[in-house]
């Protein structure tokens, strides 16, 4: 039996610090420039990410679902202070999305719970065979026909 909907982890980064753009934002402006910066990509999410995802997604025949970004964990999420969500002076696969990383530990999962983040173009190593000089928001000149 095949699979219709998909569950995506979209959100997850954007609300509880999980790129490395956010320690950098902390270790520059403390708790209060990441507070600002996880606003304003949970406030762009829509334009940047969800569209693309979802016609990639549904060009497989495929639902997508957003679990981190149903209003309630959003709302959730935003009442907790950010020192609750993540603590990036904790070592990288440690601090960032920190209480997702508890809760799998809880969980039972607490080999799966320190792994850092790692894009799935890196996890791959597919961007290994791709020129380096590309950038993720360069068009592909390879997929142009005339």
């Amino acid at each position: 039996m095949c699979c219709v909907v998909i569950l995506t982890g979209i959100g997850a980064d954007e609300q509880l610090a999980g790129y490395s753009r956010h320690r950098v934002r902390f270790k520059m402006s403390g708790h209060e420039g990441l507070v600002q910066e996880l606003a304003m990509e949970l406030g762009r999410i829509s334009s940047r990410n969800l569209g693309r995802d979802d016609r990639v997604i549904g060009d497989h025949g495929k639902e997508a679902r957003f679990p981190y970004l149903d209003e309630d964990v959003v709302s959730y999420l935003n009442s907790l202070p950010v020192w609750e969500k993540t603590d990036l002076s904790l070592p990288r696969g440690v601090g960032e999305k920190l209480l997702l990383r508890l809760t799998a530990k809880q969980l039972g999962l607490g080999q799966s719970a320190v792994l850092p983040k790692r894009a799935m173009q890196f996890g791959s190593r597919i961007a290994k065979m791709e020129d380096s000089h590309e950038k993720a928001s360069d068009k592909c000149t390879r997929l142009l026909t005339g």
